[in-house]
């Protein structure tokens, strides 16, 4: 079997080191562990490399991240970006200061200049600094939210958004051209600072990252008189969010934050929870038993990159409700819009842009407020591309892009999740509003009573493993082949292939072709303004099913979800 054969490969190759191969001996009985680590070559996904750390071509390891970087090096030469240079940043998971010193050097035997943090930093702020710095390209080292084993690599353009089309598959074109690990070079670290190509960032960016943080305050003036009179606790679930998301909210004004100590310092085994994610509930329950201890108002956790960000908020009764990604992404929108109007901040030519997954209340509020509203494939990098576009055609001027999946982009200077910025408008909303004598959750209420009661979910199913991605396929392979006219209880108006463009119309019989964004996405329009999506992760094991309804009342909503969900687990 082939993945044997890259087994014994990496035994006998002088280009592999003896630590790594003692690694391989240790499965040397283990045919799913091997088959798993060696049946096929890790490549770039939704912008780069994401997997489990271990000695194998489908893990995450020096080799691994080293073609991926000598392709990614070659390609910048090809496009003169030596001098512009590379930014890097790194989180706390296992191997990720390894990694992306590695990549720096590499970068630099290469004859590329590159900009390496001096310490774990957001992703967000990687983003930010390509900008700054006008770099060709930017680099972090990251498996977001990802369970403690893996690792990334996950690769920026001069724009500051994740590389996307053509570029994306320009370089992936590059790695593949790299067939020996001996093709990748090296240069010691002395030599490279030496020759003025390996230089160290820090404090400068940050403060600069800071300071564009705050001109995206709407009410300083509020937080600055009364931000302590809002309770807040956070966590940074042992990840980069603890100095910049406690700085920021000190600089702003906010006194009374409190700090999750035991998922307060980086690690990345992240001994607290099993899953460092802000999606999964299980994540809140030490922020959540901090926060029923001092009565906090609000409950905020972004993941290990903070680029995602997590909400509880305390209710009138002292409950503490779970905001998932659309209610945030649509509490920080609604607070945008309305005080831009406010104070006369809001320009005609103002965009707002989301996801095909994402709430169909944002529609509601954009057409209510004469507000542009995008749609995009899901991927910040997607959300990105159409901000670039703007820029490019003199359109519009994005206030805010956001997705389900627990990230927000607010204005155009980062060009990824946020969680940092997040953050940051969160906790002035939430005083804002508690000056009045709301929390957050009755906001969301009045939202609701105005626009209707949305509801979403996601069931997110793990496949792990190559026999795991041969079951994702085999899943979206027989809905598509075989789409039901029915989803539970409800009929299905419209079937989406937005692979190859094709339309199944249920109502009127007819199928047809439509230019559409292409991907692995199929979308469900049901009746009742429902809707169902099913898509691989392009990042995780996974294949996702997204859905949403509509209600005349809360109960409603939430019985229609269920029927809903009843439905797609039919699907599966």
């Amino acid at each position: 079997m082939e993945y044997l054969n890259k087994y014994k490969e990496w035994l006998e190759s002088t280009e592999i080191d003896e630590e790594t191969k003692e690694e391989l001996k240790k499965i040397e009985n283990n045919d799913l562990e091997i088959k798993d680590s060696f049946y096929k070559d890790l490549e770039f996904g939704t912008a780069g490399l994401r997997e489990i750390v271990g000695p194998g071509t489908n893990r995450m390891n020096k080799y691994t991240v080293g073609k991926a970087t000598q392709g990614l090096a070659n390609y910048i030469i090809k496009n003169n970006g030596q001098s512009k240079g590379v930014a890097i940043a790194y989180d706390s998971r296992n191997m990720s200061i390894e990694f992306s010193k590695q990549t720096a050097l590499i970068l630099n035997a290469n004859g590329i200049k590159t900009y390496r943090f001096e310490a774990l930093r957001p992703t967000p702020e990687l983003s930010f600094a390509v900008r700054k710095l006008n770099c060709i390209a930017g680099i972090v080292i990251t498996a977001s939210h990802n369970p403690p084993k893996y690792n990334g690599y996950k690769v920026y353009w001069e724009d500051g958004a994740q590389i996307s089309y053509p570029v994306d598959e320009e370089i992936m074109r590059e790695v593949k051209l790299v067939k020996n690990y001996s093709d990748i070079k090296s240069i010691t670290e002395k030599e490279a600072i030496e020759k003025g190509l390996y230089n160290i960032i820090g404090e400068d960016i940050d403060n600069k990252y800071i300071k564009y943080l705050k001109s995206l305050s709407l009410n300083p003036q509020i937080v600055k008189e009364n931000g302590e009179n809002l309770k807040i606790v956070y966590t940074p679930l042992h990840g980069t969010g603890k100095v910049l998301a406690l700085g920021i909210l000190k600089e702003l004004g906010f006194s009374d934050v409190h700090i999750v100590e035991e998922q307060a310092e980086p690690d990345g085994n992240f001994p607290t929870v099993a899953y460092p994610n802000p999606e999964d509930p299980a994540a809140f329950e030490l922020a959540l038993k901090l926060a029923k201890q001092i009565d906090a108002d609000i409950v905020i956790a972004n993941d290990p990159d903070a680029d995602r960000i997590g909400l509880h908020v305390k209710n009138k009764t002292g409950e503490y409700i779970l905001f998932n990604g659309n209610m945030i992404g649509i509490t920080i929108a609604d607070y945008l819009i309305n005080q831009k109007r406010e104070k006369g901040l809001l320009d005609k030519n103002v965009a707002l842009i989301k996801t095909i997954v994402s709430s169909k209340m944002t529609d509601k509020i954009c057409e209510e407020n004469g507000i542009k509203l995008f749609e995009v494939l899901t991927g910040f990098k997607n959300i990105a591309a159409k901000i670039k576009k703007f820029e490019d055609e003199n359109s519009y001027k994005c206030i805010m892009g956001y997705e389900e999946s627990y990230g927000c982009l607010i204005g155009d200077e980062v060009r990824d999740k946020d969680g940092i910025a997040a953050l940051m408008l969160l906790s002035e909303a939430a005083l804002y509003y508690k000056k009045q004598g709301l929390t957050l959750w009755d906001n969301m209420k009045n939202l609701y009573k105005k626009y209707g009661y949305y509801n979403e979910k996601q069931i997110p199913i793990v496949l792990e493993g190559a026999d795991g991605a041969q079951k994702i396929k085999d899943i979206i392979e027989t809905i598509r082949k075989n789409p039901p006219k029915l989803v539970g209880e409800y009929k299905v108006l419209k079937f989406k292939d937005y692979l190859n463009g094709s339309i199944k119309d249920f109502e009127l019989d007819t199928e047809y072709k439509e230019k559409l964004p292409q991907s692995n996405v199929l979308y469900f329009e049901i009746e009742n303004d429902f809707w169902v999506a099913v898509r691989p992760s392009g990042t995780e094991p996974k294949i996702k099913f997204y859905m949403g309804v509509k209600g005349r009342k809360l109960e409603d909503a939430t019985i229609a979800m269920d029927n809903l969900i009843n439905g797609v687990k039919k699907l599966i």
